[in-house]
């Protein structure tokens, strides 16, 4: 079974970083074309985000209703009808729109991967497959803003959409003949789909409601650094997209990496070990932009650096930290894995969304903005950890 699932998730798991970031180094060309502000071209990822989160608790009690497999199919479909919409639209409101249905796509695959797994594997087997997963999220942002960058160089921002469309298709088909049914026979599928008894016994488990913050909270890391970073390095340092994606692509890199390894890291530390060395990565990432803020700026490749090269230490502290929260939440719902995960996401998802989109109405500059919600919530998270009062919360059930 590993060896002939796992493939088959690690493409599927792709449509959902591919529809951020290859289309990042594109944004101020879309913000100049559609004659809008670089926030309204970043509200298009934070409605992704969040159309992928709120839509989880819609189809995640269809994937423990109707199995695994018809919510895949359906979700690919919807992703390249969605992908073509964005390439021909003429009104930014429509590309808003298609985004929506696009991130709405996205978390229908989403959570046939992740309950996929959690189907298949137990905890501890959970965590270094949730780990490999998010290695392979993580190669798309080394790899999909470089092609991005050279599509909308030579055929303009919407062939990046066009592209999004074609490797769908291309998911479609693997889908169709290699994708098998793991929906649990246990599975809890009975009674009417939404309703609070379904959500309620996942939202007052400690453990997940503490786990799926840890999620959210690192998520919103990744989307305020992701949505910040092309218009302050391409718009006010002044660099082109392809230098942009070049340095984009240096922490996906150290991302990869640290993503591969995470499983080995897991396996010596345990599971909640790992998170807390994840949070104080995320702190050192938010001291250091501070920090090199304050030295003199030679030139704006610098500037550059200054502001990419501490998001290093965000990166691999996002790729420790998913793969041990995520198993650590979903834990104790084998019978219920699909409405767990659909809260899990929609947790995750639509909270960064709402975090980083409320950041963006303020006036701090990209690296203090950034710096804010890394180092922030990875303050509140340990205090948590730390705290004997409140040890509840985050000791899991098994490690």
């Amino acid at each position: 079974m590993t060896r002939k699932l796992l493939p088959v998730l690690m493409i599927m798991v792709v449509l959902s970083p591919l529809a951020i970031d290859i289309y990042l180094p594109s944004m101020p060309e879309m913000a100049a074309e559609f004659s809008v502000s670089d926030t309204q071209v970043q509200s298009t990822l934070v409605l992704f985000i969040l159309a992928m989160g709120i839509g989880q608790i819609l189809i995640g009690p269809l994937a423990d209703r109707f199995g695994r497999r018809p919510i895949a199919l359906f979700g690919i479909l919807l992703y390249i009808a969605s992908s073509l919409f964005a390439a021909m639209v003429v009104d930014f409101q429509y590309l808003q729109l298609a985004r929506v249905l696009q991130g709405i796509a996205a978390c229908a695959t989403s959570i046939v991967v992740f309950s996929a797994v959690r189907d298949s594997f137990n905890m501890q087997q959970s965590a270094h497959y949730y780990s490999y997963l998010n290695g392979v999220i993580c190669v798309i942002p080394a790899l999909a803003p470089t092609l991005g960058g050279f599509l909308a160089l030579q055929f303009g921002w919407r062939s990046t959409f066009i592209f999004m469309m074609l490797f769908a298709i291309l998911v479609l088909f693997i889908v169709i003949f290699k994708l098998p049914e793991t929906r649990p026979s246990n599975t809890k599928s009975s009674g009417a789909l939404y309703r609070w008894a379904r959500y309620q016994p996942v939202l007052n488990n400690t453990n997940f409601v503490f786990y799926a913050v840890v999620c959210m909270i690192s998520m919103a890391s990744i989307v305020t650094y992701v949505s910040y970073a092309p218009s302050w390095v391409i718009k006010h340092l002044g660099l082109s997209e392809l230098t942009f994606s070049y340095l984009f692509g240096l922490n996906a890199l150290i991302n990869i990496a640290a993503c591969f390894i995470a499983p080995k890291v897991i396996k010596k530390m345990g599971n909640r070990k790992t998170i807390l060395l994840a949070l104080w990565l995320m702190i050192l990432s938010a001291l250091l932009q501070l920090a090199v803020q304050q030295l003199p700026v030679a030139n704006a490749l610098l500037a550059g650096l200054y502001f990419m090269l501490p998001m290093l230490a965000l990166c691999i502290g996002f790729a420790l930290i998913l793969g041990p929260a995520t198993s650590l939440a979903l834990d104790a719902f084998a019978e219920r894995a699909g409405t767990a995960s659909a809260m899990l996401g929609c947790i995750q998802m639509a909270g960064a969304a709402v975090l980083a989109g409320l950041l963006q109405q303020t006036d701090f500059a990209a690296p203090y903005a950034t710096s804010l919600m890394i180092g922030g919530g990875a303050v509140i998270l340990l205090a948590v950890m730390y705290l004997p009062s409140c040890k509840h919360w985050h000791q899991p059930l098994s490690n």
